[in-house]
């Protein structure tokens, strides 16, 4: 007898560059609005250009790029209006996956949630938040994923993909940083006793709370672009 050799699929090469170049824009080390220079790109990551616009058609269909017409890619720089809009539907999404997960989650969902909001409690500890947002992103879609809704899923994704970069800007500045763990704190507890409507409170709040945070960081810009386009003319 012969054993069966089974291949064993390698992670896609465009997959991977997208990951990467999707850390990149939510990180801010792509500004909101700057061009994705290919050749920079490809150096960078030690790749060719067909995996690269690859990954990068995979990310504008996220809604993370724009594609122009003969003039390559953008970073999406979202409006005032886009952020409230986006924010808003967000907010609803965010707290229905939480009134259904609070009904429908299992043990072994909430001790992932758990483990992995201490996890996060030790990220912001060490103010580290690159693995911070991470954890933190990772729980919302645990939470999303155990209200146990796919056409609610599959729209949170889409939605959620548009404010990655924001929502993790908004943990920035240390004193709001401080609120959403308190927030989430709040979010384990309502989780953890079934509390569908707690929950779902903890979740709007939270949600408005980033949208505050985010509109008054875009004003700020707004207000110094002004300050700089005077003072150049």
């Amino acid at each position: 007898m012969t054993a069966e050799i089974l291949s064993i699929p390698r992670p896609v090469l465009h997959e991977q560059v997208a990951s990467r170049l999707r850390q990149m824009l939510v990180e801010g080390r792509i500004a909101p609005g700057a061009k994705l220079n290919e050749r920079t790109l490809c150096e960078e990551l030690r790749i060719s250009r067909t995996p690269l616009r690859e990954a990068i058609k995979m990310l504008a269909a996220e809604g993370l790029v724009e594609l122009l017409p003969n003039r390559g890619s953008v970073a999406v720089q979202l409006s005032v209006a886009d952020v409230h809009n986006t924010f808003e539907v967000m907010a609803g999404l965010e707290a229905l996956s939480g009134e259904l997960a609070a009904q429908r989650i299992t043990d072994a969902e909430l001790a992932e949630i758990k483990a992995l909001h201490y996890e996060m409690l030790a990220a912001y500890t060490r103010r580290d938040l690159s693995t911070y947002y991470q954890l933190n992103a990772t729980i919302h879609r645990c939470m999303n994923a155990a209200a146990k809704n796919p056409v609610l899923t599959s729209t949170y994704n889409q939605v959620n993909a548009r404010l990655q970069a924001l929502r993790f800007r908004s943990n920035q500045d240390g004193e709001k940083w401080s609120r959403a763990v308190q927030e989430h704190e709040a979010m384990v507890q309502a989780l953890e006793a079934r509390e569908p409507a707690a929950l779902r409170r903890v979740l709007t709040s939270h949600l408005n709370n980033k949208r505050d945070v985010v509109l008054e960081q875009l004003r700020e810009q707004e207000a110094q672009a002004l300050q700089h386009g005077g003072r150049a003319e």
